[in-house]
């Protein structure tokens, strides 16, 4: 266990990784300084979720910071653009899907290193994840390994030497199914959550898209009930 003054600032969207992601940063044993993004996404549901994820695993603070991506569009999350409903495997397997918002985990783990060095933190965790056809370029290994890189080539705390910074990517290589398992057993509580791309006014999710289809077989393959279906 690390000492309690090591503080991680984990991004957190309000989906079930990086719910995930920030029990694993308490459980070892992180100051956890949650940070969030209105960036103009196509509903607000996963924000409140985020809220609530944060509350329930009693974060050190939890900023939401507002980024209006919908500027720039070329994404069925920020622009008027249908979202894929009902893809074969396949299908999301083969190549980059329209949901993919361009340079968004660029974006994100920006912010989040600035906010990492004022706050003189120099350990960030992220959700992205490799396996279960994500698609996403910027949830590569090669990109996370890229960008910590330029982490300790563009802050003075790098090019000074007085810290590394490191990219923490605990569920890089895990199943959906492995990431439910290893939040359960440290006390997650997924009906907080919120997946979908595309809910309806409520916020019940459509259980069509591949955000949704991608959580509904990992809560089968690894042997629960959904508690947010």
């Amino acid at each position: 266990m690390m000492s309690d003054e090591k503080k991680a600032v984990v991004l957190v969207s309000g989906g079930l990784d990086s719910a995930t992601v920030l029990a694993m940063a308490k459980d070892a044993g992180f100051r956890c300084y949650a940070l969030s993004f209105d960036y103009g996404q196509r509903h607000r549901f996963e924000l409140e979720a985020a809220q609530r994820v944060c509350e329930a695993l009693g974060v050190e603070r939890h900023v939401t910071l507002e980024l209006d991506l919908r500027a720039f569009g070329g994404s069925a999350l920020t622009a008027d653009i249908d979202v894929p409903k009902d893809r074969t495997d396949d299908a999301m397997a083969d190549g980059i899907p329209i949901t993919y918002v361009p340079a968004r985990n660029t974006v994100f783990l920006s912010l989040a290193l600035g906010w990492a060095e004022t706050l003189g933190a120099t350990d960030l965790f992220i959700g992205v994840n490799a396996v279960d056809y994500s698609g996403y370029p910027d949830c590569r290994p090669e990109f996370i390994a890229a960008f910590e890189d330029l982490a300790n080539l563009a802050t003075k705390a790098g090019v000074e030497g007085h810290a590394k910074f490191d990219i923490h990517t605990p569920l890089i290589d895990l199943t959906k199914a492995e990431i439910i398992r290893r939040g359960i057993a440290l006390g997650v509580d997924y009906g907080l959550t919120h997946s979908c791309y595309d809910p309806d006014e409520t916020g019940a999710p459509c259980g069509h898209c591949d955000s949704c289809q991608l959580r509904a077989k990992g809560f089968l393959d690894a042997g629960f009930d959904d508690p947010a279906s």
